[in-house]
């Protein structure tokens, strides 16, 4: 298992090197020393901060709402230091550490591992459907779309409602499975157990056990006014981390001007598209998408602006929550690379246990 973990930290070291490599090509005359000589707004700065602390609040209380049907004593107090904790990880680890909130709350809470990894799951969708909202709505909507098109060349407008008719059908595809393993889960899962079998490491039934999770995560979901309460949840989420990359952007000044809510919130796709692709404790996907888009895409210039703002973006979203997370950590007498090691022998004995 470690050398496979190392050879995918290897690819993706090799893929980032590449990446700086193309992306500093172009700028052959980038001052290194004006990239740290920008005055920032550092009120704006806390800001960003505190939006971000609220957004992993909003986790925290959507993550009760999923909990409700069997932990109705569970408070959102409870909820906090193993969401401060897992992002911590996430943000230490990378892709490693993703599993660790849900592996947390499953020991707090007293409730089975694969279960709220299936909650983690279910998450992502309300994840991207909420953000997909919020993006649409700051595409079309006509108070928008006059903003919009004084800031924007046509080309650009074109590009961006070609994204928000895609992301408009990514979302009603993604409802579309939804609605289908909800009803059939089990079936599919049998399916593809059977029809995958011959493959290596047991590939059918990791598939099978992968489905079998999101169709769990689907029955949290307890009518439509758990469905809406999500919703809701997850759309004012969104909607606070667009602020605070706002106040990030405008703590530049004159220069970050134009960046209103429609480019703000391109920025964030373009830095969760980004974050696929990370070393554990350096980032890097993110802070490369997010620099590219403003150069290539916004055209903010100079080149040691968009390097500043991509890397203040990225402390800001993602590592701010690390001082936090670290002593919630060292208060609870918690190893964050024991609690890695943990979840991955849970998640293999999960589908050990399933296949026996």
């Amino acid at each position: 298992m470690n050398s496979k973990k190392n050879l995918a930290y290897a690819i993706v070291f090799i893929v980032l090197l590449a990446l700086v490599y193309l992306q500093f090509r172009t700028w052959r005359n980038f001052d290194w020393a004006r990239l740290f000589q920008y005055g920032l707004n550092w009120r704006n700065i806390f800001y960003g901060v505190v939006y971000i602390y609220l957004a992993y609040l909003l986790r925290a209380v959507r993550w009760k709402i999923f909990l409700r049907p069997v932990r109705k004593q569970t408070t959102i107090i409870g909820l906090i230091p193993p969401t401060m904790i897992g992002f911590t990880a996430l943000a230490l680890l990378g892709r490693p550490g993703e599993l660790v909130r849900p592996y947390l709350i499953a020991r707090h809470e007293n409730l089975p591992f694969a279960s709220q990894v299936a909650v983690w799951a279910v998450e992502r969708i309300f994840d991207i459907g909420a953000f997909t909202v919020i993006l649409v709505a700051a595409i079309f909507l006509p108070s928008q779309l006059h903003q919009f098109a004084l800031a924007a060349t046509p080309e650009m407008k074109h590009g961006i409602y070609l994204i928000g008719y895609a992301l408009i059908a990514l979302v009603l595809g993604l409802l579309t499975v939804a609605v289908l393993m909800s009803y059939r889960g089990n079936r599919i899962a049998g399916w593809v157990e059977n029809r995958f079998a011959h493959l290596a490491q047991n590939l059918g039934h990791r598939i099978a056990h992968k489905i079998r999770e999101f169709t769990d995560g689907l029955n949290t979901i307890h009518g439509p006014l758990a469905f809406l309460q999500l919703s809701s949840v997850s759309v004012l989420m969104w909607w606070v981390i667009a602020l605070a990359y706002m106040e990030v952007t405008r703590a530049y000044g004159p220069p970050m001007a134009t960046m209103g809510s429609t480019k703000v919130l391109l920025l964030i796709g373009s830095s969760m598209v980004g974050s696929l692709v990370q070393l554990p404790g350096v980032g890097g996907g993110s802070q490369l998408a997010t620099i590219s888009a403003l150069d290539h895409v916004f055209g903010i210039v100079p080149k040691e602006l968009t390097v500043s703002c991509g890397i203040m973006l990225w402390l800001v979203t993602f590592v701010a929550v690390v001082p936090v997370g670290l002593l919630l950590s060292h208060h609870e007498r918690l190893s964050l690379r024991k609690l890695s090691r943990e979840t991955e022998q849970a998640e293999e004995a999960g589908v050990v246990e399933e296949t026996t």
